[in-house]
């Protein structure tokens, strides 16, 4: 696991890992009133939130993951609270799974999701038998076959939903071999494969930028709702002031700005009631059973 405080100096693991598991303090702020936020990645964002909360008396220091799994964790279990790098989507699989009751703030935005290749520059350049990798994890894995399927490369049962695997699949014209692979590794398989569908996140971090996928979803569309990105809580702190502040803060105007300067508007920002957003929370869950 591997954890940067990009607010600390944190010159070993064993420091940044004394500081994740430091004793919480009051609720919504660890022992030393600082509020944790876990992410996946180093958008700037995060840097000029913690500057404006400071100049509101709030300490907020970011916490960066590289395996999704661990901000769901962190959170639940007390390290950190609040993160910052999933959509609805995931935030429903892993509270099924792991039976968390981690529920969503407030909405940032909604990633594409896009179709990489970098011996390919068109859907069209496609071989038959291209070897595809996708996403493992449910979500994203439904998520990037949906994708595939509205490139019109595959067609999945509509009975599969949003959480589709590559069993769904019930037409294939071009005979296309799905890989599924660790989300954080799609962009290693490009140089393996035809393609690869590859989370906006991850994209980034690999030195990629939507503008080179050779596909992409509409963000704006409404099949992209369970793809809206939150900042989480656990369910007992949802109305915490310091944290509601802190989702305030991310509203304003310079944060909002970094975002978009960030993401090169990629990044479609959707500011979503929180009821609405539980609301789709609950149904996604309705959906698993």
């Amino acid at each position: 696991m591997k954890l940067t405080l990009r607010r600390a100096a944190a010159t070993s693991v064993a420091a940044a890992l004394a500081v994740l598991l430091s004793a919480c303090g009051p609720s919504g702020s660890d022992a030393d009133g600082a509020v944790r936020i876990g992410v996946s990645g180093a958008d700037p964002e995060w840097d000029v939130l913690a500057e404006e909360a400071k100049k509101q008396g709030i300490d907020v220091k970011t916490v960066t993951f590289d395996d999704y799994q661990l901000p769901n964790k962190a959170l639940a279990d007390g390290d950190i609270e609040l993160n910052a790098f999933q959509h609805l989507a995931f935030l429903s699989k892993f509270n099924q799974a792991n039976h968390t009751d981690i529920v969503p703030i407030a909405s940032t935005s909604v990633a594409p999701m896009g179709l990489y290749s970098l011996k390919h520059k068109s859907l069209a350049d496609l071989p038959d038998g291209a070897r595809i990798a996708i996403p493992n994890d449910p979500s994203n894995q439904g998520r990037a076959l949906l994708v595939l399927q509205e490139a019109e490369l595959i067609r999945v049962k509509e009975k599969a939903g949003i959480y589709g695997t590559p069993d769904d699949i019930t037409d294939n014209p071009k005979h296309i071999k799905i890989t599924p692979v660790d989300a954080q590794q799609t962009p290693r398989t490009l140089k393996d494969t035809a393609a690869s569908v590859i989370n906006d996140g991850v994209a980034k971090q690999a030195g990629y930028t939507i503008g080179q996928a050779i596909f992409r979803d509409d963000p704006r569309s409404a099949a992209t709702r369970p793809y809206v990105n939150v900042i989480a809580a656990r369910a007992g702190d949802r109305d915490d002031e310091k944290l509601r502040k802190v989702v305030e803060i991310y509203r304003s105007a310079k944060v909002q700005e970094a975002v978009k300067k960030s993401s090169g508007g990629a990044r479609y920002v959707v500011d979503l009631p929180r009821a609405e957003l539980q609301k789709e929370l609950d149904r996604l869950g309705e959906q698993e059973g």
